[in-house]
């Protein structure tokens, strides 16, 4: 079945459909890995968007349900050049397309992926739709493109109750704006004692559970949409507890206090990212999934440094809070998938609890 890709500046292109036939509207977005298309698919932080995968071949490897990043995926759509028909992996479960298939994910497969990444580059992330409607009318469906806003995907995605892990160690409360599994995982396998709340639990809550740390996660959509758990983290910024944030919980963190956040023209979305630590002056490479960014000259000095840029654009990476025990990064240490260079700051949430007790 014919299926097409309508973007919201006119551009049309042409391909097969994959996975469900639901016409869908959403952001359009494109990631550069090569693998670790399932943890794409299933990364909350997508809700929202359809992704272009640059990658030309993806389902090669089919799909091994033990590394979703969530309980279900969360993208609107997907997007590439070609879909494997016959994965080859003793893990492998299912194609993906059947993957799609079963969770009603709507894709288009046969796409130039590589003239749409470069019209995203150029132009900008864009709203688009994918339709299996032959006979559409093109300006009819530019007007409902240009008609759809996103909203405030944190709420859909964010956790409905608190929900504890155990462990012997240090206890860690973890606001899920998004979480994705691997943090969780990450904690655990360090002895922590997780406990998941939802994104606009009152900080005084948490504050009466007693937690030796507290993590704030990744997630979708436009930081400045969370005015309530802006407000929140404020609070919690506040006591003396430990906090370590990462992806919009870094951008949230810092709009608690007084900086800025700002939409990128197409964002860092990839497992391949090279980030500095000003400190010591080492790159590591990092996994990205991100479409607005902390301005740096809006951060107080007397409150907050800049501890990692990215080296291809310059961009904020990391904060370091004065004073406090609160640091955040804008990438995501516990890649996956993806490479492991920067898991060893998890290991520095530990010593921050350790030091604070």
């Amino acid at each position: 079945m014919k299926a097409f890709l309508i973007l919201e500046d006119g551009h049309v292109f042409e391909g097969t459909s994959i996975g469900a036939t639901d016409e869908i509207i959403s952001e359009i977005v494109f990631n550069t890995s090569m693998t670790g298309y399932l943890e794409v698919l299933t990364d909350p932080s997508y809700a929202g968007q359809a992704v272009c995968m640059t990658y030309p071949l993806i389902g090669n490897y089919g799909v091994c349900l033990e590394d979703m990043e969530a309980d279900k995926p969360w993208q609107s759509g997907f997007i590439v050049r070609e879909i494997a028909k016959k994965p080859s992996n003793f893990r492998s479960e299912q194609s993906i397309n059947q993957f799609l298939i079963n969770n009603n994910i709507t894709g288009i497969e046969g796409v130039d992926t590589r003239a749409l990444t470069k019209i995203l580059r150029n132009q900008g992330t864009m709203k688009g739709m994918i339709t299996t409607n032959s006979s559409y009318d093109l300006e009819d469906c530019l007007k409902r493109i240009k008609a759809w806003e996103m909203g405030h995907v944190v709420l859909d995605v964010t956790c409905k109750e608190k929900k504890v892990y155990p462990g012997d160690g240090y206890k860690v409360a973890v606001i899920d704006l998004g979480v994705k599994r691997n943090i969780i995982k990450s904690l655990l396998k360090r002895g922590c004692q997780v406990t998941v709340y939802p994104a606009e639990t009152p900080a005084e809550e948490i504050i009466a559970d007693a937690p030796d740390g507290i993590m704030l996660t990744n997630g979708p959509g436009d930081p400045k949409d969370c005015k309530v758990t802006i407000k929140e983290v404020k609070k919690l910024f506040d006591t003396d507890i430990p906090i370590f944030a990462i992806c919009l919980g870094h951008q949230l963190l810092a709009l608690a206090n007084g900086g800025d956040t700002v939409k990128m023209k197409y964002g860092h979305r990839g497992a391949n990212h090279p980030v500095k630590d000003l400190k010591t002056g080492k790159v590591y490479i990092s996994t990205q999934n991100h479409g607005y960014m902390v301005k740096e000259e809006s951060l107080d000095r007397k409150v907050a440094e800049v501890s990692f840029i990215n080296v291809n654009d310059g961009t904020v990476e990391g904060v370091h809070y004065l004073g406090k025990n609160a640091q955040t990064v804008q990438f995501h240490p516990e890649a996956c998938a993806g490479p492991l260079d920067t898991d060893f700051l998890f290991d520095v949430f530990m010593n921050m609890m350790e030091v604070s007790k």
